[in-house]
């Protein structure tokens, strides 16, 4: 198998699916594929990765609408126009009331200018506004008031600033939702990679017991022979007997696995037509080794958990200081200048505007709490601490799992040339067992024992390939770093937003 870095374009793959499944005379044909083709279609069309793209579009629109919260905010707003028919008392100058008829219409536009200061937590804004006042009855008349420009500016004093802390953790989890998204497509490698060896062994297992199956009826017709002509005992043609329909039941049991298995492929992939599907076997893998001190570094730096630590800490931070300045002496200052001015018609209300401010400072004191401020901020600092703990814990194990992963996959080279060796020379054995039984020098039972060794041996060949690159793609995930090509592993985004 051409070595796993992906140099098979995804569209290799479903050109290999879509020349199969579309012609009359392919439907008949299996679908060979590779371990690279199983991965690969796996990343583009499998749920686990369509879901993993879905969960980082997401976050990035998220963060997309904090940055928005940061920029100017121009807003139109009016009213066009409000009528209104009614009759309504009056108090006239001699104090007596009097019911009148009331036709009224009124029609306002205004325009605002604001913007987020994220240094202080308050806000800058400006406003431009018309009004304009109908009166329908015995005599009708129109009025004018406009604001040509107010420009003003709420600040909060002694208050938790939440733009503040937002710009030193939003971008932090942007970026934790960059590398998780590199995870998640790495976990949808290790899922393929486990769907792909267990049909792998179902259909390598289907394999054997076909040819186990063959084996043992041809040595049950020599046992019956040999038995017709007295040279073995009946117990020894029994037991090839029992060989024989034991094989059959294995044979149907290995037939039922492969369909399991290719329904979980065929799931997993996304791939809808009715078509058989044959695996090929990986036959090489890339021999190298991996620095613990490197992967750490690598982790380290690269991992979405690392960023996670760094982020929660902010939290629980940001939560103390909410908790330190609420329920305690807080204030509002609002400072406003202006024009206004008023008229018959719109001309004269924008003719000599007058001046028009407004200055006011609202304050909050807490008198008598309780304890409730003191006891919000103990809470929130046992949390702090409880969180300090549990990262410098999960710091530790995050180290731990990368040391073990590391020397867990630097065995496997070892194991899979062993593992190769011993199948050889079980197959080897096998097959000079079976022809010694043949001419009648062994017996049956170290034929069952060289037979079992040989599917044993075929079985864990195969399932130390899967070990190497079920590894492998861990590490990967671990780390988002290619240790074989020496690369930090990185995935266009653009085309998910």
């Amino acid at each position: 198998m051409i070595i796993l870095l992906k140099k098979i374009s995804s569209n290799i793959a479903f050109l290999i699916i879509i020349c199969t499944t579309n012609s009359g005379i392919a439907q008949n044909e299996p679908i060979h594929l590779s371990f690279n083709d199983v991965v690969e279609i796996a990343h583009e069309q499998s749920p686990d990765a369509l879901m993993a793209k879905h969960r980082y579009r997401s976050s990035y629109w998220q963060y997309r609408t904090y940055q928005a919260g940061y920029k100017p905010s121009l807003i139109l707003d009016g009213t066009l126009p409000n009528y209104s028919r009614s009759i309504d008392v009056i108090t006239q100058p001699d104090g007596s009331e009097l019911f009148i008829k009331r036709q009224v219409a009124r029609s306002s536009l205004n325009l605002s200018l604001s913007q987020n200061i994220p240094f202080t937590g308050g806000e800058v804004f400006l406003n431009s506004s018309a009004q304009r006042i109908d009166n329908f009855g015995d005599s009708s008349y129109w009025s004018y008031l406009t604001t040509p420009l107010t420009i003003g500016i709420r600040q909060p004093i002694f208050e938790y600033n939440p733009f503040r802390w937002d710009t030193k953790i939003e971008p932090i989890k942007y970026e934790e939702a960059k590398r998780k998204h590199i995870e998640d497509i790495e976990q949808v490698s290790i899922k393929a990679t486990n769907i792909f060896f267990n049909l792998l062994l179902a259909q390598i297992n289907l394999k054997i017991q076909q040819v186990n199956q063959a084996n043992n009826d041809t040595l049950y017709q020599i046992a019956l022979g040999r038995y017709n002509i007295g040279t073995i005992a009946e117990n020894e043609l029994l037991q090839m007997e029992l060989n024989f329909l034991n094989s059959n039941s294995s044979l149907e049991q290995a037939k039922l696995d492969v369909e399991i298995n290719i329904f979980n492929l065929k799931s997993f992939l996304r791939i809808k037509d009715d078509v058989a599907i044959v695996l090929i076997p990986p036959e090489k893998i890339p021999d190298f080794t991996i620095n613990v001190q490197d992967a750490l570094w690598e982790a380290r730096n690269n991992r979405s958990e690392a960023l996670a630590f760094d982020r929660r800490l902010l939290q629980a931070e940001s939560e103390v200081n909410r908790a330190k300045m609420q329920n305690r002496f807080s204030a509002d200052l609002v400072a406003i200048y202006g024009l206004t001015q008023t008229g018959a018609s719109m001309h004269e209300a924008y003719q000599d505007p007058l001046n028009e401010q407004q200055l006011f400072l609202g304050i909050q004191v807490p008198i008598l709490d309780w304890g409730l401020a003191k006891g919000k901020i103990k809470m929130a600092e046992s949390n702090e601490e409880l969180i300090k703990t549990s990262v410098e814990q999960e710091q530790i194990d995050f180290n731990q799992e990368i040391f073990i992963k590391v020397m867990q996959f630097n065995m496997q080279p070892d194991q899979v040339a062993i593992a190769y060796k011993s199948d050889q020379v079980a197959q080897k054995r096998y097959d000079v067992t079976k022809q010694r039984f043949f001419i009648g020098t062994i017996d049956i039972i170290e034929l069952n024992l060289a037979q079992t060794d040989k599917d044993n041996n075929r079985k864990a060949y195969i399932t130390a390939l899967y070990n190497f690159w079920r590894y492998y793609y861990e590490i990967r995930q671990l780390t988002l770093f290619d240790f074989f090509i020496h690369k930090r592993i990185f995935l266009n985004l653009e085309n998910i937003r």
